[in-house]
């Protein structure tokens, strides 16, 4: 079995793969002073709850954004998993051609990502994620990594709005009854839900006009399947699409 892991800004991703096939998956919060020894106590548990166990982890591939947490996440693989750990941008590279300037530059989990649409979608395509930050990645027609656009994250956005606006309280991020807020409350759920959505398709646009108008989108992220159903600009939403490429890069990397 496959120990896949998504290092974020905001949270630690991790599934196990038996075969092509996503047995369960994770979410812890990223701490970058969280330990080893932590990392395997809080994901062991969470193994263990799914009914799996360190035992019969066989591979753990790393997709990690966040390089303070490389020592911890180095020793919680080989002290509980006691195999080496494979890490994007390191032991472990994606086979997808990059134009991108210079090509180390690229986020590990926004190559994946690619390499996962590239794979099961094909190209052109425009992969868009929402995470921390809201990233838009464009797949040549050739299948190369172009680049893309990088914005900030709606959850990074309404969090500076209230940091910085003494009157505006904290919100949930929801789709609100009407685009005219009636309430404070409302209002910034408005611009946070349209005003992102009106981000997306100008990007998916401008992107396409690009690319070639059969490019392919591909969302993923906490925010894609809150908004998918109010545009017609995504083609799919993939939840698990970064765990996916880890998957497939560490089983391309095994039968070269």
């Amino acid at each position: 079995m496959l120990l896949a892991i998504d290092v974020g800004n905001t949270n630690i991703h991790f599934g196990v793969y038996q075969g092509e096939t996503l047995v369960d998956n994770w979410r812890l919060g990223t701490d970058r002073e969280r330990t080893g020894d932590e990392l395997g106590l809080m994901i062991g548990g969470l193994l263990t709850t799914g009914g799996l166990g360190f035992e019969q982890i066989s591979g753990v591939a790393i997709s990690s954004v966040v390089p303070p947490l490389a020592p911890a996440l180095r020793y919680f693989v080989r002290r509980y998993v006691k195999v080496e750990p494979d890490i994007v941008g390191e032991n472990l590279r994606p086979a997808i051609p990059i134009r991108y300037s210079p090509p180390e530059a690229v986020g590990a989990d926004r190559l994946v990502d690619a390499v996962a649409v590239l794979r099961h979608f094909g190209a052109p395509a425009v992969v868009v994620d929402f995470g921390t930050a809201t990233t838009f990645n464009a797949i040549s027609r050739a299948g190369e990594y172009l680049g893309g656009a990088i914005a900030p994250g709606v959850g990074t956005s309404m969090e500076a709005l209230f940091r910085t606006a003494a009157h505006l309280p904290r919100i949930e991020i929801a789709r609100p009854p009407n685009i005219i807020g009636g309430t404070t409350v409302q209002s910034m759920q408005s611009g946070a839900y349209y005003g992102f959505l009106a981000q997306l398709e100008g990007m998916v646009r401008r992107f396409r006009q690009e690319l070639g108008e059969d490019t392919k989108v591909i969302a993923t992220g906490g925010l894609a399947t809150l908004i998918a159903p109010d545009t017609e600009c995504i083609d799919h939403v993939e939840p698990f699409l970064t765990l996916e490429g880890l998957r497939l890069v560490w089983q391309e990397r095994s039968k070269r």
